[in-house]
C-alpha cells in the first residue's frame, strides 16, 4: 500500500509521493541550543526519524535537514549571564543535543544547518521580500507585512482578523500592522550582530528556517515537520515569507505535526517548569526504553509521560530481549515484516507496529515452548520447527529495525553496556553489569543447584524471595529467564 500521511495543511490523510521519486526532501525544526532539551523535544526527532528511514527504504534516497538555531534572545541572555560568547553556549548544548538524540537511537539528519552559517542567505531572502512589497524597514528593523499575503492563516486555520489572540507579538510603534513580524532586528554593541543593508543586526526566528530550507532542499520541499506548538506562529510565518520570496511557489507540500507530551496533568514546557530533561532521564533509565515510550502513542496524539510509562516500556523490552535471548542459537537476518510496513504506511501508526512486534514475539515463544514427543521430533518436523524459529527471529529483528528497537544483543540489554550523554556533549560508556543483576544471577544459579540436589524447599524459597523484589522467574526448555515484574 502507498504511504499515507496526515497533512495539516489539508486536514486530511493523503497518499504521499515525492516530487523527485529518487530523492524526497524533508525538513524538521530542530532545537534552539541554550539549554538541555526536555523529553517532549525528543518526540519529533524520534518519530520523524522512523519516517526518514521508511522513506529511504521506499525510495532509495532522502535529503533530510534538521536545523540548529544558534542565535536567539535566550542564547544571548545565557551568554551574558555567564560572561561568555554565544558560541560557548551554543557549542556546548548543540553537542549535548546530538549526544542525547544518538542515545535515543535517532539517526542523524543528512544536513544539520546552523542559522549563523546562513546570514547571507537570510539577508538575500529579506531583500527579495522588500523588493516584492512583502516587507519593509523601520527603525533598524525589517518586518514582514502580513496583509500582503492573502493566504496567511491557512495552515493554522486562523482568521487573519483574530490572529492576535494568543500570539506572542510585540505591538511596536514602527509596525504598520500589529500582526507584522520581525525578519531582522538591530543589535547593540554587546549583542551578536552582522552587517546588513539595514545596519548591524541579527535575524528574526522565523526567517532562519525559511532560508536554511531553501538553501539545502530547494524552493519547494516534500515534507516539513515539527511539534504542533510550532504550527502558529512559526510555521505559519515560514509559509508566508517563503512563498512570497519565491513568487508564490508552494513552500511545503505536506505538513506533519507531532502532539505534545503531558506531564503532571499539563503540557510539558520549560515555561511551566514541568519538564524532564533527556540528559537526566538517560542517566536514570535505559535509553531504548525512553525511545519505546515515545513511540507507544500515535505521533499526532498527546502522550502522558510518567515513571509508570517508562517502567512498562522496560518490562516490555525485557520480554522482547528475553525472546531474542532464547532464539540466540538460531542464525537469522532481519527482514521487516509486511504487517509492520503496512502499519507505518498508515500515517506512522507506531502503536500498531509495536503491537505487531509483540505478536511476533508471542509466536516465537510459542514455537520455543513446543514440547517434543518422547521419541523426539522426526527430521521433517524438526526442520519445520527450525524454519519457523528462523522466520520468527528474522521478523522480530526486522520489526525492531523498522522502529529503531532491538538493535543491541540481549546480553547488552540485560548485562552489557549502554551509552549515556554527559553535560559536555561527550559520552560515558557505563558498564551495567550491576551488582543487583549479578546478585539475581547468583541466586538463580543457587536455585538451579538446589533443584539438582532435590532441595526443592530452598529452590522455592529463592523464587519467593525474588518475586517479593519484583523479579519473576520463568523456567523454559532453554533455561531460566528472569524479568522485572
Amino acid at each position: 500500500m502507498p504511504l499515507q500521511l496526515f497533512n495539516t495543511l489539508t486536514r486530511s490523510v493523503q497518499p504521499f509521493a515525492p516530487l523527485d521519486p529518487a530523492s524526497p526532501t524533508m525538513y524538521v525544526c530542530g532545537p534552539t541550543v541554550y539549554n538541555y532539551v526536555h523529553i517532549g523535544n525528543a518526540r519529533g526527532p524520534v518519530v520523524f526519524g522512523v519516517l526518514a528511514q521508511l522513506l529511504r527504504r521506499r525510495y532509495g534516497g532522502l535529503r533530510y535537514a534538521r536545523n540548529i538555531t544558534d542565535v536567539d534572545d535566550k542564547i544571548n541572555a545565557a551568554a551574558a549571564e555567564q560572561g561568555v560568547p554565544i558560541s560557548a553556549i551554543t557549542d556546548k548544548f548543540a553537542a549535548a543535543y546530538r549526544a542525547d538524540m544518538a542515545a535515543l537511537g535517532v539517526v542523524p539528519p543528512d544536513i544539520e544547518p546552523e542559522a549563523t552559517a546562513h546570514i547571507p542567505q537570510i539577508i538575500a531572502m529579506i531583500e527579495r521580500l522588500i523588493a516584492g512589497g512583502h516587507a519593509y524597514a523601520a527603525d533598524g528593523h525589517v518586518l514582514f507585512s502580513v496583509g500582503s499575503f492573502a493566504r496567511y492563516g491557512q495552515l493554522s486555520r486562523r482568521d487573519p482578523d483574530e490572529l492576535l489572540a494568543g500570539a506572542r507579538v510585540d505591538v511596536a510603534p514602527y509596525k504598520r500592522d500589529a500582526g507584522d513580524f520581525v525578519l531582522w532586528k538591530p543589535s547593540s554593541d554587546e549583542l551578536p550582530g552582522w552587517d546588513s543593508p539595514w545596519g548591524r543586526g541579527r535575524p528574526g526566528w522565523h526567517i532562519e528556517c525559511s532560508a536554511m530550507a531553501a538553501a539545502h532542499l530547494g524552493t519547494t520541499i516534500d515534507i516539513h515537520a515539527g511539534g504542533v506548538d510550532l504550527q502558529f506562529p512559526h510555521h505559519e510565518n515560514e509559509v508566508a515569507q517563503s512563498e512570497c520570496a519565491h513568487g508564490g511557489a508552494t513552500f511545503a507540500r505536506f505538513w506533519l505535526h507531532n502532539g505534545m507530551l503531558n506531564f503532571g496533568g499539563a503540557k510539558m514546557s520549560k515555561s511551566l517548569g514541568n519538564i524532564e530533561r533527556v540528559h537526566d532521564l538517560l542517566q536514570q533509565h535505559p535509553p531504548e526504553a525512553l525511545r519505546y515510550a515515545l513511540l507507544s502513542a500515535h505521533y499526532r496524539q498527546p502522550l502522558d509521560w510518567s515513571d509508570a510509562l517508562i517502567e512498562q516500556s522496560v518490562r516490555t523490552l525485557d520480554r522482547l530481549y528475553g525472546t531474542l535471548r532464547d532464539l540466540g542459537g538460531i542464525d537469522a537476518a532481519a527482514v521487516i515484516p509486511q504487517a509492520v510496513e503496512d502499519a507505518l504506511d498508515e500515517d506512522l501508526n507506531t502503536p500498531q507496529a509495536l503491537a505487531e512486534l509483540a505478536r511476533i514475539a508471542a509466536e516465537a515463544r510459542k514455537a520455543l515452548a513446543q514440547v517434543a514427543p518422547p521419541g523426539g521430533l522426526d527430521r521433517g518436523n524438526a526442520e519445520a520447527r527450525a524454519a519457523r524459529l528462523r522466520q520468527a527471529k528474522s521478523a522480530l529483528l526486522g520489526a525492531g529495525l523498522a522502529l529503531g528497537l532491538l538493535q543491541q544483543s540481549p546480553r547488552e540489554w540485560f548485562h552489557g553496556s549502554r551509552t549515556v550523554a554527559l553535560a559536555d556533549g561527550q559520552s560515558l560508556h557505563a558498564e551495567l553489569e550491576t551488582a543487583p543483576d549479578k546478585r539475581i544471577e547468583r541466586l538463580i544459579e543457587e536455585r538451579n543447584q538446589a533443584k539438582q540436589a532435590r532441595d526443592f524447599a530452598r529452590a522455592d524459597a529463592i523464587r519467593t524471595q525474588l518475586a517479593s523484589e519484583g523479579i519473576l522467574l520463568e523456567d523454559t526448555p532453554q533455561g531460566v529467564r528472569w524479568k522485572r515484574g
